[in-house]
């Protein structure tokens, strides 16, 4: 178990339904990077922007953006995850994958389809949550809307030999989320760290996509009590990081056990 884990979040505009394009500037960006961290995020989408044509750009599970993000986390030396269009079985998923150093990967397909932009009509719902381990660390990433729902983001705990273990540490969304709705982000983001004695991690794109929608990025990170640790500059591309302490963690869990007092539940 480290007692550290740095995470960098990478904000910046997508060129709409440019595969090549967004590879070849998240590459670039990447490259320039040289502080060594533990996670690198990236927005979700990150190949296209938000598109409704899974069709004109789905790849296979074992496509090129999967090779791409082994060869950016084997030269990183650092797990990297974002999501992007996949087709599978004949169904079209917003799937988050998450890579890690040595090529091995996971995979979340995105369970809250926004349906104000259709995406329901156009891709299938995920219902398994990912849990990942770096470093000893245990991570639950997610994707944009999914944000609005506290029941499916919800952190488990129990009770062991006297201390509050729990489901995850730390709380990663993905997204691209409008500026007219940035309040809505900041709050939830602040919601979710606190309900769920967890750091968090938002990561969001900024600039217009291809509807004309706004983004202003607001991508940030909060510590358990949903304080704002650190966050990026509005309307501004540009890498973020942060290191995140375990022990810190566990002495306020240790502090404030309300973890213990939640409610058992069962999802369908």
């Amino acid at each position: 178990m480290s007692e550290y884990l740095k995470i960098a979040a990478v904000q910046t505009a997508l060129h709409w339904e440019d595969k090549e394009a967004n590879l070849h500037m998240f590459e670039e960006k990447l490259r320039a990077y040289t502080n060594p961290v533990d996670v690198i995020v990236l927005p979700e989408m990150f190949t296209t922007g938000f598109s409704m044509q899974p069709a004109k750009f789905a790849e296979k599970a074992d496509g090129p953006t999967l090779a791409w993000m082994q060869k950016q986390a084997s030269l990183k030396n650092a797990a990297i995850t974002g999501s992007y269009i996949v087709e599978e079985e004949g169904k079209y998923f917003n799937r988050l994958l998450w890579v890690n150093a040595d090529g091995s990967f996971h995979f979340y397909n995105k369970r809250h389809l926004f349906r104000m932009a259709g995406e329901e009509k156009h891709y299938g719902a995920g219902d398994k949550k990912l849990i990942v381990e770096v470093k000893g660390w245990k991570v639950c990433p997610m994707v944009c809307y999914d944000l609005r729902f506290p029941v499916w983001s919800r952190n488990r705990f129990s009770n062991t030999e006297g201390k509050m273990d729990a489901e995850y540490d730390l709380l990663i969304y993905v997204a691209n989320w409008p500026e007219r709705r940035s309040h809505a982000w900041k709050t939830l983001l602040m919601a979710r760290a606190m309900e769920n004695i967890a750091y968090v991690t938002g990561v969001n794109r900024i600039g217009n996509d291809g509807n004309f929608i706004y983004h202003t990025g607001d991508s940030a990170f909060y510590n358990f009590r949903g304080e704002l640790i650190s966050g990026a500059m509005i309307s501004t591309e540009e890498i973020i990081s942060e290191r995140f302490s375990m022990q810190e963690l566990r002495e306020f869990r240790k502090a404030f056990p309300a973890g213990l007092d939640a409610d058992a539940f069962e999802l369908k």
